[in-house]
C-alpha cells in the first residue's frame, strides 16, 4: 500500500463491518481508511444500516465498483456525506452518480477527487438542481467547459475540487466558467499560467485554496497569492519557492494551516522555478503567526528557522518536516538546537514529523524530542540519532506519546524493544528500516498482554535496478495493543511473535 507495505498486507473491512453494522443500531456514520472493501462489504452495511446512514467515508480504500456506490445511492437516501477520495474504485458506469442525485436530496459533501471514476455532466447539473444543500464538491477530471452548467445551477456551492483544463493557453475557452457567489474554498487541476485570471474576481474571498494539481510557476505562484488576503488553508508543491512564500508572509496574515509538497525531482526545473528552504519557512513564521499546522518538504533548513518557528508560532499543532536529498550540502546539521526552540515554543504541538538526512539530528537533539514532547501524541522520525543511547533518552521523555513511526533508523533491535517498553502509552508502534536479527528475538523484550508484535526479515532478494534495496527489503516491526489477540490475516512474508 502506497509502497510502503506488501500488498497483501491485510487491513480488510470485512470484519469491522460485520461487527460494527448489525450490532450497533446507533451507528449513522463509517469511516474507513486504507483498507481493502468489497461490494459484499458495502452490500451488507447497506442492508444493516442504510436507512440511517448518514455519513460514509472510505479514503484511500480499494477493492470496490460502482455497482456498490449504485446500491448505496439507491439505499441510503439520508446520506449527507460520500468521502470516496483516492479510492481505487472498478468503474462499471455512471448510473451511481445519477442514482445520488434522484435519491439523495440532502447530500452536503461529495467527495471522489483523485479517483478515475468518469463523470457526466447532466448529473452533475441534476445534483444540483436537487441537492439544494449542496455544499462541498470534489470530482475526478472533467473539462471546465462542461461544468458551467452546474456552476450556474449550484448556488450553495461554497467548495470545489477537481475538474481539469484540458486544452492548456486556451483562456477563451474557459472565459465563460462562472464560479457559484459563495465559493470560498478552491482547488483546480492542471491549471496553467493563461488559466489563472478566472480565479481573481473572487480571490479575495478565498479561504481555502489547493494548487498541488496545477503547472502554475513561481511567479505565478505569487501573483494569485497576492491577490488572496483572506485564505485561512494553502496547499501548493515547492515550485512556490522562498520568494512565493514570502509572498504568503506578507499577505495572509489569518493562514491556519500551510502545506507544501514535494514537487518536480528535475534539479534544473527546481532551479529554474523554486524551491523551499529556511529562507521561506522563517518569512512564513513572521509573518503568518496563526499557523496551527505546516508540512512541508524543503530542500535545505537551518536552527535558526525552526527557533523562529518555536517563537512566532504559539498556536502550531501539527509540524511536519522533510529534508529532500537534492542538495549535497546542508547549510546548518545537526538541528538539534532549533528542534530543541521550536519543541520549547510551541507548546500546543500534538503531531510532530521529521524525516532528515544522515547526520541530520545527533544522539542529544533525539533527547531534546523526548524531553519537550510532553503533549505530542503522535510522531514520525526519520534518519535520526546518533546510537542506542539516543534512543533510550527520546524514550524516556515520550510520556504520553500514542503513535510512534521510525524510518531509517540506526537502532538496534534490542533497543528498539527497550524504548517502545519503557513508553508508558504507546498504542501503536511502526519501525521500517533497523538493525534486525533474521528472527527478531530481542524483540520479545516489549512483549506485554493484548500486545501484538508483527516483524518482517530483512530481505536480500529485492533490489531496485540501481542496486538499492527496495522498501520491502528492510526489515520492519508493526506492534501494536489488541482486544482481539492475534490477527489470522498476516502475509507469508510476516512473522508474528508472541510469548512461549
Amino acid at each position: 500500500m502506497y509502497g510502503l507495505i506488501p500488498d497483501d498486507w491485510g487491513a480488510y473491512a470485512r470484519p469491522w463491518v460485520a461487527e460494527l453494522a448489525a450490532p450497533l443500531e446507533c451507528l449513522k456514520a463509517l469511516h474507513l481508511r486504507r483498507m481493502v472493501v468489497t461490494d459484499n462489504d458495502l452490500a451488507a452495511l447497506v442492508r444493516a444500516r442504510g436507512h440511517m446512514l448518514q455519513e460514509l467515508k472510505l479514503d484511500k480504500c480499494s477493492d470496490f465498483s460502482t455497482d456498490a456506490l449504485r446500491l448505496v445511492a439507491r439505499s441510503c437516501r439520508s446520506l449527507r456525506t460520500l468521502f470516496l477520495e483516492e479510492c481505487i474504485i472498478a468503474d462499471k458506469g455512471t448510473e451511481w452518480l445519477h442514482d445520488l442525485a434522484i435519491n439523495n436530496p440532502v447530500l452536503v459533501t461529495l467527495n471522489f477527487h483523485m479517483t478515475e471514476l468518469t463523470v457526466v455532466p447532466d448529473d452533475l447539473e441534476l445534483l444540483a438542481k436537487n441537492c439544494k444543500s449542496l455544499i462541498s464538491l470534489k470530482i475526478s477530471d472533467c473539462d471546465f467547459t462542461d461544468l458551467i452548467g452546474f456552476f450556474r445551477m449550484a448556488k450553495s456551492l461554497q467548495e470545489f475540487a477537481g475538474g481539469a483544463f484540458i486544452e492548456q493557453g486556451e483562456l477563451t475557452k474557459y472565459g465563460n466558467v462562472k464560479f457559484p457567489s459563495r465559493m470560498c474554498s478552491l482547488g483546480l487541476t492542471y491549471m496553467g499560467t493563461n488559466e489563472v485570471p478566472i480565479i481573481f474576481p473572487f480571490s479575495a474571498i478565498l479561504k481555502k485554496l489547493d494548487l498541488q494539481y496545477t503547472f502554475l510557476t513561481t511567479e505565478d505562484h505569487c501573483q494569485l497569492i497576492a491577490k488572496c488576503p483572506n485564505l485561512l488553508v494553502l496547499a501548493v508543491r515547492n515550485v512556490i519557492g522562498d520568494r512565493g512564500l514570502g509572498v504568503v508572509a506578507d499577505t495572509c496574515k489569518k493562514l491556519q494551516r500551510l502545506r507544501v509538497e514535494r514537487g518536480d525531482d528535475d534539479p534544473g526545473l527546481q532551479e529554474e522555478q523554486g524551491g523551499v528552504s529556511q529562507v521561506g519557512l522563517t518569512a512564513v513564521a513572521v509573518g503568518c503567526r496563526e499557523l496551527e499546522y505546516i508540512a512541508a518538504y524543503v530542500s535545505d533548513i537551518t536552527n535558526g528557522a525552526l527557533e523562529s518557528i518555536g517563537t512566532f508560532c504559539k498556536n502550531l499543532c501539527d509540524f511536519r518536516l522533510v529534508l529532500l536529498d537534492r542538495e549535497e550540502m546542508i547549510t546548518d546539521l545537526p538541528l538539534d538546537n532549533g528542534v530543541r526552540a521550536l519543541l520549547r515554543g510551541c507548546t500546543k504541538l500534538r503531531r510532530f514529523a521529521l524525516y532528515l538526512r544522515p547526520g541530520g539530528l545527533s544522539d542529544a537533539g533525539l533527547g531534546y524530542i523526548g524531553q519537550y514532547s510532553g503533549t505530542i501524541q503522535y510522531m514520525l522520525l526519520g534518519n535520526v540519532g546518533e546510537t542506542d543511547d539516543g534512543l533510550i533518552r527520546f524514550a524516556l521523555g515520550c510520556v504520553n506519546l500514542r503513535k510512534l513511526e521510525l524510518r531509517s533508523c540506526c537502532f538496534s533491535e534490542q533497543a528498539l524493544a527497550l524504548a517502545i517498553r519503557s513508553m508508558p502509552s504507546l498504542r501503536y508502534v511502526w519501525v521500517q528500516g533497523y538493525k534486525a536479527s533474521q528472527t527478531g528475538r530481542d524483540l520479545m523484550l516489549m512483549a506485554r498482554p493484548f500486545w501484538n508484535i508483527e516483524f518482517t526479515p530483512p530481505s536480500s532478494e529485492n533490489v531496485k535496478e540501481d542496486g538499492e534495496p527496495c522498501v520491502d527489503s528492510q526489515a520492519q516491526i508493526l506492534a501494536y495493543y489488541s482486544l482481539a489477540g492475534k490477527r489470522s490475516d498476516c502475509p507469508q512474508s510476516v512473522v508474528p511473535l508472541y510469548p512461549v
